[in-house]
């Protein structure tokens, strides 16, 4: 998309089109037994929560993609975060409009993947309950594309094409022939990653109605999609070999470092014409940036402590990116809902009532 045109949507390097061989086997369970009650819970729930992103959705409301929030202007910008250089109201305000188009493109994409993802489950899990829930999902996802879509060819004048390092992600789930792993990447780092960045959008975006329209009803969604994740795989990973664990691990722990990297933003530097290694380095090493991406770990870290995969391995990676402090919140099964940690709470709080020095 060329800067300020809005309709048509950017493609990555290789074109419109991608195959991506998998060969995974299609699973037919004639027994139909339905054992697992809370995947059943959590179907019959899916049901009763639809809802339709053409009609639902007010998409006559108006949106100015550069009123820039209240709440932080320049100069609390500049003090608190000290970017490579100081930018005026009108680079924030630009800097701004790339950033919402890439965050959104990106959620796009990965709904796509999750699209793809959950349809090749339907297929490979075993048991019918979850068949019956991931069949389901296939819709939310579908629907998450769509409202995704529109909202960045309507509503934005910039879009971006998906990220190389989500791209690598989403292409190394989809190939995975083992249901399990699948889901592992999908619905445990994937999208509980985004249920995170989610619940971040709410706290940047407190003027934008639309957003928030949509933003509530994937939140609704995603959070029965990462409990399923849980809930289906908790039984599985009870007994397992040293082997397998290790390459449950090593998947976890890509994926970890991929979404980390995938949120240093070097396109949007890019696009914006700056030193894209300097604003790189500041997206590292400023302690708020570094926080941001921490805290869309928040969901990731108590989920795989559930399912017994918070191992010394694990621990290990996970304490060099500084995300271990999540481990002791609830999970998504006792806790569906996006909670910002205690500091990240009261900083947002502080911003907001102009409280810079506090914050």
């Amino acid at each position: 998309m060329s800067d300020g045109a809005i309709g048509t949507l950017p493609l990555p390097p290789g074109g419109a089109l991608e195959a991506v061989p998998e060969h995974s086997d299609a699973i037919f369970n004639w027994a139909y037994d339905m054992r697992h009650e809370a995947l059943v819970n959590l179907y019959e729930k899916g049901k009763r929560m639809q809802w339709n992103a053409a009609t639902d959705v007010d998409w006559s409301i108006d949106v100015d993609p550069e009123q820039f929030p209240e709440f932080f202007p320049p100069e609390a910008f500049n003090a608190m975060l000290n970017p490579p250089r100081k930018l005026e109201l009108k680079e924030l305000k630009h800097m701004r409009v790339h950033q919402l188009g890439w965050m959104l493109s990106q959620f796009m994409h990965g709904e796509q993947g999750a699209l793809l993802a959950t349809a090749q489950i339907v297929n490979t899990v075993p048991w019918i309950d979850a068949k019956f829930y991931a069949a389901s999902q296939v819709a939310d996802e579908a629907r998450h594309v769509e409202v995704y879509r529109r909202y960045l060819t309507e509503k934005l004048p910039y879009a971006y094409p998906v990220n190389p390092h989500l791209h690598t992600l989403l292409a190394q789930i989809i190939r995975e022939p083992r249901w399990d792993m699948t889901y592992l990447g999908m619905q445990i780092m994937v999208e509980g990653l985004a249920l995170a960045a989610f619940g971040m959008m709410h706290l940047m975006n407190p003027h934008e109605r639309l957003l928030h329209q949509i933003t509530n009803y994937v939140i609704r969604d995603e959070a029965r999609h990462v409990a399923f994740g849980v809930l289906a795989l908790e039984e599985v990973y009870r007994d397992m070999t040293a082997t397998e664990l290790k390459e449950r691990e090593e998947l976890v722990i890509e994926a970890a470092h991929l979404m980390r990297d995938r949120l240093l933003m070097h396109e949007v530097w890019e696009r914006l014409g700056f030193d894209v290694d300097a604003w790189v380095q500041w997206s590292l090493e400023t302690p708020f940036m570094g926080g941001f991406r921490q805290l869309l770990f928040s969901k990731i870290v108590p989920n795989l402590k559930r399912l017994q995969l918070l191992t010394p391995r694990v621990r290990t990676a996970f304490e060099k990116i500084g995300v271990l402090q999540f481990e002791h919140m609830p999970d998504s099964t006792v806790d569906e809902g996006v909670q910002l940690p205690p500091m990240m709470a009261e900083f947002f709080a502080g911003l907001m009532q102009g409280n810079v020095a506090a914050g």
